[in-house]
């Protein structure tokens, strides 16, 4: 069997061990003569599983008391409708600001549109959101019912170095390709979501951590499963839920416990990161999407000063195993997401490669 190193913006690779780990249990989950994937979400054994999971993430993430954990249906753009159906209501006049750093913050925005009186906060579009913009929470309205920001933005490569201190309006983030990369102070927010598809699991859950007095707010027409409150209840199990998605998150977020947790992988990620942009600042044949102060530890965007030399580029780096390089259509160039599970080694191999193509065709 041959792995590459997946460089792929998500569905992104998992550990190895865990897919190991879940392979070795797929027929027969701990002696139980049936696979997790098929038995009940009411079991005893699923019981086992998101207690479990519940547990190691707030022992991970330093999560407060007073926030739940809700492991919810149709990932991340699913939230982009639930989160201001449940919260737009928090304020008789349904506000609600965004920032936009990118594609998806943008279509969180338009989405959001439809539940209520939407503004743009602050948005880097006219720079092609090559850098995270600046933001005066003191320009909100005091009847803002929460404020959306996207922490970290996959296709452009910026992150929120600093977040914003919206004092007491709500701060919501998309925090799907972070969640767990870095350490965070969860209280400077009144809502986090991830879908689990870069650093947590496999595609198609996205966990929401809200604070409980956010709950109940939802406005009269929400579905049922899309009302946080409905999760918080039934403990996400309102109907069936994805259980091998979060079975998945469970042995991922142990697989980070064994890591040493996310003060260690932090640093890790930093360390890989700067492998990537080293090369690239130390080279006048690589040229950097983003701007320095704003630029993402988890995804890494890079164009060619020669952009005809970019299929070459991406051709070869894939016969030497280094998969899925290729940018969004939106900047074109080169992504190297280098999420939780990408070794060094894979950062250290896409160095090498780098400046052995630029030998050969600078």
């Amino acid at each position: 069997m041959k792995r590459v190193f997946n460089f792929g913006a998500g569905p992104a690779m998992l550990p190895t061990s865990v897919m190991e780990k879940a392979r070795d249990e797929f027929l027969d989950y701990r002696g139980l003569g049936a696979g997790l994937i098929e038995i009940s979400h009411r079991s005893k054994e699923f019981d086992a599983v998101i207690d479990r999971t519940d547990a190691l993430f707030r022992e991970l993430s330093g999560l407060p008391d007073n926030y739940r954990i809700l492991y919810v249906h149709g990932g991340a753009q699913m939230q982009f409708s639930a989160i201001p159906m449940n919260l737009i209501g928090l304020n008789p006049a349904h506000k609600a600001a965004y920032v936009e750093t990118g594609n998806f913050a943008s279509i969180a925005r338009k989405e959001a549109q439809r539940y209520g009186n939407i503004t743009v906060a602050a948005s880097s579009e006219s720079s092609n959101f090559d850098r995270i913009p600046a933001f005066d929470p003191a320009s909100l309205d005091a009847d803002t019912s929460y404020v959306h920001i996207t922490g970290n933005n996959t296709i452009f490569g910026t992150r929120w170095n600093q977040f914003p201190d919206t004092g007491k309006i709500p701060l919501v983030a998309d925090m799907t390709s972070e969640l767990l990369s870095r350490k965070l102070d969860y209280n400077q927010f009144g809502a986090i979501f991830a879908g689990l598809q870069k650093n947590l699991g496999p595609a198609g859950l996205a966990v929401v951590l809200i604070r409980e007095d956010l709950l109940g707010h939802a406005l009269p027409y929400t579905p049922a499963l899309l009302d946080y409150a409905v999760y918080n209840k039934s403990h996400s199990l309102q109907n069936t839920n994805n259980t091998f998605a979060i079975y998945m998150m469970c042995l991922v977020l142990e697989w980070l416990k064994e890591q040493g947790g996310v003060d260690v992988i932090e640093a890790r990620n930093e360390h890989k990161a700067k492998l990537i942009y080293d090369a690239i600042d130390s080279s006048d044949f690589y040229i950097g999407s983003a701007q320095k102060a704003d630029r993402s530890i988890m995804n890494v965007t890079f164009n060619l000063a020669k952009p005809e030399l970019s299929d070459t580029f991406l051709s070869e780096a894939n016969k030497q195993g280094l998969y899925a390089l290729k940018g969004h259509r939106l900047v074109g160039g080169i992504r190297a997401s280098i999420y939780n599970a990408m070794p060094v080694e894979g950062c250290e191999a896409l160095v090498a490669f780098m400046k052995d193509f630029e030998q050969r065709n600078g």
